[in-house]
Order: C-alpha cells, then structure tokens, then sequence
C-alpha cells in the first residue's frame, strides 16, 4: 500500500510533536455499529433523518426513544478496534470526533471533544440538566427527577454544537503538526470545515475517498482497523528518534 508507506516516511521525516485526530462513523465500522448512511440505514422504515430532530421528538417522544435504546443496546455490546486502540496510545493528542458511541473515551483516549454528544448520556429538557444514562432505561420515554421528559444528550439535525466545542477543535487543528482524518465522509458540516484550518501534515485513512481526500497530503484508501495502527506506531518511533 504505496500511500501507507508515503505517509509513514512523511511522520519520520517531520517527527510532529502536537497531533489531532478527526474521526467520524468509520473508525467504529469495524467495532460492527451500523451507521446512518448506506445499507442498513434504515430502522422499521424510518431514515435516521426522520427520528435525529428536535420536531420528532416532539412529535412522538416514544418512537424517537425506541431508536435511541436500539442503537445504545448495540453500541453497549461492542467493542473498542485496533483503530480506537491505536488512538488511544498518542501521547497528548486531542480526540475530535462526530461519533456519539463513547468507544474512544473506552479504548483509554483521555481528551476527546464529542462533536455531536454521547449515546449514553441525557438531558433535562425543562433544567437542560445532563445525566450519565450507561444502563437501559426501565420505562420510555424515560423522565427526570423534575418530572420533565429526558432526551438523549446528542446534537440532533438543526440544533448547534455544544458551546465552546468547534472553536476548541479549531485552534487545536490549526495549532497541531498533524492532523488524521479517519473514518469519516467529510460531509457532515461544520465539522468538515475543521481541515481547512490545518496547515501541517495531513493524512486521511477512509476505504473511499472522500470529500475531505483533495484536502490532505497523503489518502489511505484502508480501513480504519487495518491502517491506524501502523500510522500511529510511526508517530510514536518520530517521537522517540527526536
């Protein structure tokens, strides 16, 4: 694979000090959680779109919970990659991920920024109060101690960012000497727009290319499982031959 060794001889040339890493859906494909979009997007008939907004949930509390407890009882049972893994052993990188299924924070990475939230957490729509919610709740739609209803704590379509978590990642992405982009279509916005604010070396890991491909100095055409580990044992020996 000409693109992996191109990169691995750029890390050892450059020895980056500062990295950050951009993941989305697919560095947890090879964990087996499905994702929104292609081949199995759909759950009893319904597209992520039609359940992921705050006018759904207002609509019908219930259903949208059904596909939350769904998804979380799927994500509960699986299990950090190699990928996640090999993140994880980075000294002081940032984590900056679209995924809301916590398997970063699992497989040990200590500074992740979560984009769009987390799968095991909820919120207080009346206080905007958030609870760690790890088990399956007993009775859907479940509810707050206020009395209000509880919704996941992730961001859903329309909504913004949590505050304060974009304008971090950006100063990180600009400031780091590498960026890895695994895993993700680089469509979802405004979390693709982070690239642009790099200026260092940049390496995107996808089975496809992407939106983002053009952008970065070298595109692995791999799976995140297959291809992260030897990228970041190469950072790690740049590190050690300073």
């Amino acid at each position: 694979m000409e693109a992996l060794k191109a990169a691995i001889a750029a890390i050892h040339k450059q020895r980056p000090r500062t990295t950050v890493v951009l993941t989305g859906a697919g560095v947890s494909a090879d964990s087996g959680i499905p994702t929104f979009r292609g081949d199995g997007g759909l759950w009893r008939n319904y597209r992520a779109e039609d359940l992921a907004t705050p006018e759904a949930f207002a609509r019908n509390p219930l259903l949208v919970w059904e596909w939350y407890e769904w998804r979380r009882s799927l994500v509960r049972e699986a299990q950090p990659n190699a990928a996640h893994v090999a993140i994880a052993k980075l000294p002081n990188a940032l984590v900056v991920t679209q995924n809301v299924d916590g398997l970063h924070h699992r497989a040990g990475s200590t500074d992740v920024i979560e984009l769009h939230g987390s799968l095991f957490r909820a919120r207080c729509v009346r206080e905007n109060k958030r609870t760690d919610a790890l088990d399956p709740f007993t009775d859907l739609p479940p509810h707050c101690a206020c009395g209000a209803l509880l919704r996941p704590d992730v961001v859903w379509f329309g909504e913004l960012l949590p505050e304060g978590a974009f304008e971090r990642a950006a100063r990180a992405v600009r400031d780091a000497d590498l960026l890895l982009i695994i895993g993700t279509s680089g469509v979802v916005f405004p979390a693709a727009g982070l690239v642009s604010f790099h200026k260092g070396l940049s390496i995107e890991i996808n089975p496809q290319l992407s939106a983002l491909s053009s952008s970065c100095a070298y595109a692995i055409a791999a799976n995140a499982a297959e291809a992260t580990p030897p990228i970041v044992q190469a950072v790690l020996d740049a590190g050690t031959d300073r």
